[in-house]
């Protein structure tokens, strides 16, 4: 069955030392990688939760929706963290989007390992994921607790989407996509980077917080 958002993102640490930029030289993805990763912290994340959705991020919901195939699929504005918490804990979990994006995460990983090596490919991978915890775990306990929320297991979803997030655009990059910010992943990120929380496709509703 697939994970719903109110699973923590199961992330390995890394056993390896990420490889410096000399390393990275002639590997252009994973450069950026590297460098994408450097960014992480100007980002602001959850920021704008509850509030209304703009012109851009309505443009990019439809948007995201359409690249992943759910043309159909009625934006859903969340309000507050209750509705969130119900959101994310909702059972009727569409799994189809979650395969959809699954499938894309699988080509590109593809894709990325005929650009280099798959070991270094795999160590830069490992890394981004350690980053990417580490750049949503305090901004998802600091949104939450000025929302006067203290549910571990929601806070955990949103620092897991988060970070979750992150590693797809980070595999877009690795992966050298000529779709660049068209992508699917890519809209995706744009969303947390406007400081929402793409919680998912219910049914079909595409609810963002």
């Amino acid at each position: 069955m697939a994970p719903g958002p109110r699973q923590s993102l199961n992330m390995a640490a890394n056993e390896f030392e990420f490889l410096d930029e000399a390393e990275l030289s002639d590997f252009p993805g994973l450069m950026a990688v590297s460098q994408f990763v450097r960014m992480l912290g100007e980002v602001p994340w959850f920021g704008g939760l509850g509030a209304e959705l703009d012109g851009r991020e309505e443009l990019l919901s439809e948007d995201y929706l359409l690249a992943l195939g759910f043309p159909d699929a009625r934006i859903a504005p969340v309000a507050d963290w209750e509705e969130a918490a119900d959101a994310a804990a909702n059972p009727d979990w569409n799994t189809e989007w979650w395969e959809a994006e699954e499938l894309v995460r699988v080509a590109l990983v593809s894709e990325a390992c005929l650009r280099a090596d798959e070991e270094t490919v795999m160590i830069a991978l490992t890394h981004l994921q350690n980053q990417a915890i580490e750049a949503v775990a305090e901004p998802a306990e600091l949104a939450a607790e000025a929302g006067g929320v203290d549910d571990e297991e929601l806070i955990r979803a949103l620092a897991g989407a988060g970070a979750q997030a992150i590693y797809q655009a980070g595999l877009l990059l690795a992966a050298e996509n000529e779709e660049d910010e068209h992508h699917v992943f890519a809209l995706k990120y744009k969303l947390f980077e406007s400081g929402r929380w793409p919680i998912g496709v219910v049914g079909n509703s595409f609810h963002i917080f």
